[in-house]
C-alpha cells in the first residue's frame, strides 16, 4: 500500500451550486426577481414582514441588569439573578462556633458553586436550628433567622442601606388676593 492508494475516511461533498446543469432550467428554482432570487437572499432571521417580531411580543421580565447584544435581532434585557438559597441545617454541620459565614467561605466548603464564573448572592433561610454563635457577612438573611438569633449585632452582620432623607419644606399660608375690575362695575352703573 502506498500513499496515493489511501482513501480519506470522510466523504468529499461538493458545494451545491445553482444553475449548473440539472433539471432546474432558466431561473434555477428561484423564480423571477425579488429579494429571494438574489444572492445572499432572504430577510434576516426573525423578520416578520412588518409585524411585531416574536422577540418584541414576548413580555420582558423585571430586574434589568444591562443590555446583551445578540447578533441577529434586537437587544434583550438580562434577567435578574435570584440568590442561592441555603438553610440553617445545611450550615450547622459545616461551620464551627464563631466562624464567619460568607459567600466565599460557603464556596470553599462546597455548599454553593459558581454561576458564570462568579460566586453568587446567598440567602439563608430559617429551616433547622443553630446551636452556638455564627457571624454572617455579605449574606442575605430571612426574618426567621433574625428572630431566632435575637438580632444581636455580634451574631448577625448585614449591610444596611442608608435611608434617604428629604428636606422638609416649611408650610407657607396661601394668601389669595383678588383684583376687582372697576371698569366693569362702572359700565353696569351707566347702563342702569
Amino acid at each position: 500500500m502506498q500513499l496515493h492508494q489511501i482513501n480519506p475516511t470522510f466523504k468529499k461533498k461538493s458545494r451545491k451550486r445553482v444553475g449548473r446543469g440539472g433539471k432546474k432550467g432558466t431561473y434555477s428554482g428561484r423564480g423571477m426577481k425579488g429579494q429571494k432570487s438574489r444572492s445572499g437572499k432572504g430577510p434576516r432571521a426573525g423578520f416578520a414582514g412588518g409585524d411585531t417580531t416574536l422577540l418584541k411580543r414576548l413580555p420582558k421580565k423585571r430586574g434589568i441588569v444591562g443590555k446583551v447584544k445578540i447578533k441577529s435581532g434586537p437587544k434583550l434585557s438580562r434577567l435578574r439573578i435570584n440568590p442561592v438559597v441555603l438553610n440553617l441545617k445545611d450550615i450547622k454541620d459545616n461551620f464551627k462556633d464563631g466562624e464567619i459565614v460568607s459567600p466565599k467561605s460557603l464556596f470553599e466548603k462546597k455548599l454553593i458553586s459558581k454561576i458564570n464564573k462568579k460566586i453568587p448572592i446567598v440567602k439563608i433561610l430559617g429551616e433547622g436550628e443553630l446551636k452556638g454563635k455564627l457571624i454572617f457577612k455579605g449574606v442575605k438573611i430571612s426574618k426567621k433567622v433574625k428572630e431566632g438569633a435575637g438580632e444581636k449585632k455580634s451574631d448577625i452582620k448585614e449591610k444596611k442601606r442608608k435611608k434617604r432623607t428629604r428636606r422638609k419644606l416649611k408650610k407657607v399660608k396661601e394668601v389669595i388676593v383678588e383684583k376687582q375690575d372697576t371698569k366693569k362695575e362702572d359700565k353696569k352703573k351707566e347702563t342702569k
